[in-house]
């Protein structure tokens, strides 16, 4: 049967063809406006807009709408209204959706997290349409992309920051590229192309399991005699109900306008990824959060659950979220693509500079914005950059840069390498000017930057914003050196080799898991930020605060929100994870283990009046009952622990305690919990096994 992708592509999405064909000549050149050159919105238009979207809307079975936006906790949020708004004299239904309910909503800004930005009593907060990301369909009911602020305007979720930056940072590369005589530049936009990672287990085992169902992750749980060893579930053959989950998601993405491109099994068992196809970052973030929900309710209807915890399982890797990210001008060219030759390319090396000082500048930053309580599981480990911050371009580029830096002539261009596979049936190719480094947490791979720390349940709104910030701030320093310059072709290579010299420190093509490297960066004066609690502070600190400002990222209010709402954010989940711990074993785990324990003691008993007593039988239920008695005692501790850390005034403290406690005494617990589930019987064991879990699918 023949696909047509043209006919399923967008199909539920309120694009741009449709707004051609549904608005007047006067109208779309309007929306067009507000949303391509960031003009103010003109209501006179809102009418019509809000009635061809809502005609459209209920043509596909649209009955509600929602004002979709993310908080600051980083959910999907929204309140659902219907089109229906009251009856005539005749009892018959009035159906109504004008411009103002099109473009602003309503919603209590003290429900969410604020970081006190409103007090409880102070609730009015808005949603407020976002125009550069486009409506669309999903169960009935028509999704409007916002952004959510508070009544006074500070902004209270991801989406207010990454527009703002996006507009900061086209400012100041306009400036840039102006002044070097590209003025046929209009705009320079950031693209985005997300790689999501997650895990899919069966839903009976995971309604089994009190700490996936609660957390997200096993916190207790005994390797599987196999894991991801032999590297056979990699790239491997999907089994045919992932394939139908697969093809299902491929579906509804396509419908709404999504680019689902990328799908494969990862190194984990159990493990697997989606790519999606870039585009502009503010959209594309949208697209991820919506790949995020589509999974979710789409592994349900396949008696499957996703799970996007960062490491849901010990012992095998984790999953993360790789961001890559480019900057794309108004005439379609990428500023991140080298070409055939980059040592003339100056719009590629100013773009690559600013990268470099962007990030040596801000890599506290840029680590906090990967920062969560799942992530601190996973970064630094064969599966996931470490925790500093560096840089990777390939000994290719670092050569020309140092080159630039030093004044040298341009160095004839290296022959190319041809890949001979000792087969003439095979086609003869060329090898790529660098190989990629998975090590590193920023890395150069031949035309974007691939931000590799990101964890696999993070929003990239956030991610984007810091990322926007920290090039708009370098073009603006460029900017004033180029506009006053006598000769600006000369000047912005002086500043592509003054750069390199000045933040070199940031560029590391090695191996980032060693504790060499550790070290080298502890030299350099590299931020070594290994838990989210180092990395929240970073976004008060003057220098800090004043760049967000700069950039148009956040106020100091906002900066100080966010920083109080991270550490709730941190204490809720970690304390959340403690209680369930505690609820496991004394619930569940000791119960079974004292019940065994039982049964062993009977069998030995009448063993003993048989005259046949077995001394390994013995022993192995004193092992038991002593590692009950070791698992009993430190729940007791790691329970008291939590209830008087709980009770300190100090966020910061109460953070640092319960790390400390989660870090030490749980995970020392789930050692004895663990070895315990090694020594029972499989149907004595009241939870599903990692067995059950990684390999029933």
């Amino acid at each position: 049967m023949k696909v047509n992708f043209e006919g399923i592509f967008g199909a539920k999405l309120f694009d741009d063809r449709k707004m051609k064909e549904r608005l007047s000549a006067n109208a779309y050149n309007i929306l067009c406006k507000v949303r391509d050159e960031a003009m103010l919105w003109d209501p006179s238009v809102a009418d019509e807009v809000a009635q061809a979207i809502k005609a459209w809307a209920m043509e596909q079975g649209a009955t509600h709408f929602v004002h979709w936006f993310s908080p600051l906790t980083g959910t999907n949020s929204g309140r659902h209204d219907s089109f229906l708004d009251g009856i005539d004299k005749e009892g018959k239904p009035i159906v109504n959706f004008s411009g103002k309910l099109l473009s602003k909503g309503e919603s209590d800004a003290s429900s969410f997290p604020s970081g006190g930005l409103r007090s409880t009593f102070e609730a009015r907060g808005y949603t407020i349409w976002d125009t550069t990301s486009p409506c669309f369909v999903i169960d009935n009911t028509l999704y409007i992309p916002t952004v959510f602020a508070s009544f006074t305007g500070e902004s209270l979720d991801q989406k207010a920051p990454l527009l703002r930056t996006t507009q900061s940072l086209s400012k100041h590369a306009l400036r840039c590229f102006h002044a070097l005589g590209f003025k046929e530049m209009k705009s320079v936009k950031p693209t985005m192309g997300a790689e999501q990672e997650y895990f899919l287990v069966d839903k009976k085992y995971f309604d089994k399991r009190l700490d996936l169902k609660m957390t997200g992750r096993t916190i207790f749980g005994t390797m599987a005699p196999k894991g991801q060893e032999l590297s056979e579930h990699y790239y491997g053959r999907t089994q045919r109900r992932v394939r139908e989950f697969m093809r299902d998601i491929d579906q509804q993405l396509w419908e709404l306008g999504v680019p689902a491109k990328t799908e494969h099994n990862e190194a984990a068992p159990g493990q697997f990824e989606l790519a999606c196809v870039y585009t502009y970052a503010n959209t594309s973030c949208d697209h991820n959060r919506i790949v995020m929900d589509i999974m979710q309710r789409t592994a349900l209807k396949h008696g499957l659950v996703c799970l996007l915890y960062e490491k849901p399982f010990k012992g095998i890797n984790g999953s993360g979220k790789h961001n890559n990210y480019s900057l794309v001008t108004s005439e379609g060219e990428n500023l991140l693509n080298p070409g055939d030759k980059p040592e003339e390319n100056i719009k590629f090396l100013l773009t690559l500079a600013a990268f470099i000082k962007g990030v040596d500048q801000h890599a506290d930053l840029l680590r906090l914005s990967a920062a969560t309580a799942g992530n601190d599981f996973r970064l630094g480990a064969a599966e996931a950059p470490p925790a500093i911050i560096s840089m990777y371009l390939g000994t290719k580029l670092e050569n020309m840069l140092q080159n630039i830096a030093e004044g040298h002539g341009i160095e004839e261009p290296e022959e190319v390498r041809e890949l001979l596979m000792g087969s003439k049936s095979l086609p003869l190719l060329t090898a790529d000017d660098n190989d990629r480094n998975r090590t590193t947490p920023f890395a150069f791979t031949g035309y974007k930057f691939e931000f590799r720390m990101v964890g696999s349940s993070q929003p990239l709104g956030f991610v984007n914003t810091i990322i926007n910030a920290l090039v708009t701030i370098s073009f603006r320093d460029f900017a004033r050196e180029l506009e006053v310059a006598e000769d600006p072709m000369a000047k912005a290579y002086e500043i592509v080799g003054r750069v390199y010299q000045d933040h070199k420190r940031i560029l590391f093509n090695g191996n980032g898991y060693t504790q060499e490297w550790v070290e080298e960066a502890a030299r350099r004066g590299l931020p070594n930020l290994d838990s989210t609690i180092k990395a929240i502070p970073t976004i008060i600190t003057p220098e800090n605060l004043a760049f967000l400002k700069k950039s148009k990222a956040l106020s100091e209010a906002e900066a100080y929100a966010r920083y109080e709402v991270m550490f709730n954010q941190y204490i809720q989940k970690i304390n959340i994870e403690l209680r369930v711990a505690n609820d496991m074993v004394r619930q569940e785990i000791l119960p079974a283990a004292i019940a065994y324990c039982q049964q062993l003691a009977q069998g030995n008993y009448y063993c003993e009046q048989a005259g046949t007593i077995s001394g390994i039988a013995v022993k192995f239920q004193r092992e038991i009952a002593m590692l009950t008695d070791e698992i009993s005692d430190l729940c007791d501790e790691m329970h008291f622990a939590r209830n008087s850390t709980m009770k300190l005034p100090k966020m910061e403290e109460k953070a640092e305690k319960l790390y400390l406690i989660h870090k030490n005494t749980l995970s020392a617990l789930r050692t004895k919990v663990d070895k315990l589930e090694s020594m029972m019987p499989k149907d004595k064991w009241p939870m599903p096994s990692y067995t059950d879990l990684l390999f029933d699918l």
